[in-house]
C-alpha cells in the first residue's frame, strides 16, 4: 500500500542553515578561510555572531560546508555538460568547454573553488585541503571514466593513459585560469582551450591509426 502522507520539506532551521551557506561560500571562496573574517560573514548573511554560530558550532564547520556548497556548484556544470553525449571526443571537448566558461560566468563568485581553496588550504587547514584533493581526484575519475568507455567504443586507443590526460586537462584549465583571473584577461583561458580540443581531437581512432 502505497502511502498518502504529505513529504515534510525542510524545517525553517534548516533552511536558515543551507541560506548561510550560500551566502558564506562566496565570502570563503574569495578570501580563503584565515583571510574570511567574521565581520565578513556577518556582512554577507546579515545575521549578528550569535545567528551564525547558533547553526554551525565553529567557523572551520561553516567552511567546509560552505566548500561543499561551491564545489557542487561547479561539479554540476561538468556533469551537465555530459548530458545526451555518448562519443568520448564529444565528451570530453564538452567538459572542457564547459569549465571555460566559468572564466566568464563563474559558477561561484571568486572563481573555481578547487584551485583557491587547494592554495590557501594547503598548509593551514588540513580537511579543507582534502576537500579540495577529494573534489580534483573525482574530476579526474570523469576523465577516467570517458577514457574507458571511449576505449571500449574502439573511438580512443587502447593504450591511452587516462590519469595522465586527466592530469594535461586539469593542471592546463585551472592553470589557465589562475593567468586569467591574475591578468583580467580570459583570453588565457581561450589560448589554452583552442590548444585541448585540438588535442583532444587527436586522440580519435583513425584507419590511419589503427
Amino acid at each position: 500500500m502505497v502511502s498518502t502522507m504529505p513529504t515534510k520539506g525542510p524545517t525553517k532551521g534548516e533552511r536558515t542553515r543551507q541560506r548561510i551557506v550560500e551566502l558564506a561560500a562566496p565570502v570563503f571562496n574569495r578570501r580563503g578561510y584565515a583571510g574570511a573574517s567574521l565581520r565578513d560573514l556577518i556582512g554577507a548573511t546579515g545575521l549578528e555572531k550569535g545567528g551564525i554560530y547558533n547553526h554551525f558550532g565553529a567557523k572551520e564547520q561553516l567552511a567546509l560546508e560552505a566548500y561543499d556548497y561551491a564545489i557542487s556548484r561547479t561539479t554540476e556544470l561538468l556533469a551537465r555538460s555530459q548530458d545526451g553525449l555518448t562519443d568520448a571526443i564529444e565528451r570530453l571537448a564538452a567538459m572542457v568547454e564547459a569549465f571555460a566558461v566559468t572564466v566568464r560566468r563563474p559558477a561561484i563568485e571568486g572563481g573555481c573553488p578547487i584551485m583557491n581553496t587547494a592554495i590557501d588550504a594547503d598548509d593551514t587547514n588540513p580537511e579543507l585541503r582534502d576537500r579540495a584533493r577529494a573534489s580534483m581526484t573525482l574530476w579526474h575519475r570523469l576523465v577516467g571514466r570517458i577514457v574507458k568507455d571511449g576505449k571500449a567504443d574502439g573511438i580512443l586507443a587502447a593504450d591511452l593513459d587516462p590519469y595522465a590526460l586527466a592530469s594535461t586537462i586539469t593542471s592546463a584549465l585551472e592553470g589557465a585560469l589562475m593567468l586569467a583571473r591574475l591578468y583580467d584577461d580570459p583570453l588565457h583561458m581561450d589560448r589554452v582551450v583552442d590548444h585541448l580540443l585540438a588535442h583532444v581531437a587527436t586522440l580519435r581512432v583513425t584507419e590511419e591509426t589503427t
